[in-house]
């Protein structure tokens, strides 16, 4: 009997629009390299496709399609990759981060039904949208602090962008939100029901556009108020996460006289040290910085992220912790926030490549 090896992206032309699905519901469409690679060979070639006028991409779950557009990037495959040395850890995060770069600066249209989990990686191939679609489902984070890493994938540059201080909190907690905060935050761009998608998707297919720019149009004219926010914390978040430094931070938090400082600062006090230092450093600098080289900047912090400390991984451990072992007993080091060394900090900064043999360094 032989198997049928379902793709995990799955691509078509219909009508003048190009429709991708991602199809690795079981692992929520984490994305894998393969997946990665795919991405990026469809892109390209719908690029110069005079048939495709916009893209249009969304997940899948165990029903069928949306419910979860992508979980973020195979960790499972980075501790494995992580802690035997397969060289293939270096070719994801360069292909990762060249496939954000390009959806950013896509030359049509790019609708990105984020349904569902939107986290790490699912960021990184929805930020860059021109049309980014939320539904009373969404669940939108950017959770690496927990394992020992820190949000890439471009993450410096949009969630820096954010109102206020909003990107330091989430860059620092991993705090989860929903659909109106993250429009309110500039996450999103419309809202649409989970259960008009369908009809939205099949009729993006059906229908004659004059060019990409009326497909989204059209789109965007179907979106609906997304209600209230639930974070009605955006004074405090400005207050507390405008402090120089993560010490500062979780000290005014934890002195402070509300359940939401109390519990942000109880989550501070679960997040890998040493990677709250460097992902405050990641968002401030990012502030002044194009794509390009906030993306450079990432590269560079990721390939520390393994071998900065050999043996000494927070990100390998952090995985462990969450998703190979389970216990959800990481072992930071240091293990806490306040034995932080500066100079270690600033060595996540330090590019292990010359400028002109940097693996992103043809990204403009």
């Amino acid at each position: 009997m032989t198997e049928t090896v379902v793709s995990e992206v799955l691509s078509e032309v219909r009508g003048q629009v190009g429709f991708i699905t991602l199809n690795r519901p079981r692992a929520l469409n984490a994305l894998s390299l393969g997946m990665v690679r795919d991405l990026m060979g469809i892109l390209l070639a719908w690029q110069d496709d005079a048939r495709v006028l916009a893209v249009a991409i969304r997940g899948s779950n165990k029903e069928g399609p949306f419910g979860a557009f992508c979980a973020g990037g195979d960790i499972r495959f980075l501790h494995q990759a992580g802690s035997t040395g397969n060289p293939q850890l270096e070719d994801f995060f360069t292909e990762e981060y060249a496939l954000n770069h390009l959806i950013h600066n896509y030359p049509k249209p790019y609708i990105a039904f984020m349904d569902g989990i939107v986290m790490g990686g699912g960021m990184g191939i929805s930020q860059g949208g021109s049309l980014r679609i939320v539904t009373e489902r969404t669940k939108m984070a950017m959770p690496e602090t927990a394992i020992g890493l820190f949000p890439d994938v471009g993450g410096g540059y949009f969630l820096s962008r954010c109102p206020g201080r909003v990107g330091e909190w989430l860059a620092l907690t991993g705090d989860t939100i929903g659909a109106a905060d993250a429009i309110a935050f500039k996450l999103a761009d419309g809202f649409l029901a989970a259960d008009q998608q369908a009809a939205v998707w099949d009729a993006l297919g059906a229908q004659t556009f004059a060019d990409g720019a009326a497909a989204q149009q059209w789109v965007a004219s179907k979106f609906v108020a997304a209600g209230a926010c639930s974070i009605s914390a955006g004074g405090q978040i400005d207050q507390y996460f405008s402090l120089d430094d993560v010490p500062a931070i979780v000290k005014a938090l934890e002195g402070a006289d509300s359940d939401w400082a109390r519990t942000t600062a109880a989550t501070l006090r679960k997040r890998s040290p040493l990677m709250l230092h460097v992902v405050l450093e990641q968002i401030r600098r990012a502030r002044g910085m194009d794509l390009a080289d906030d993306l450079r900047m990432e590269r560079d912090m990721v390939r520390h992220c393994f071998y900065l400390r050999p043996g000494q991984s927070e990100t390998v451990e952090g995985i462990r912790a969450l998703a190979v072992d389970k216990d959800h007993q990481p072992k930071w080091s240091p293990d806490r926030i306040e034995d932080v060394n500066p100079a270690l900090v600033q060595d996540f900064f330090k590019s292990p490549w010359p400028a002109h043999a940097h693996p992103l360094g043809h990204l403009n």
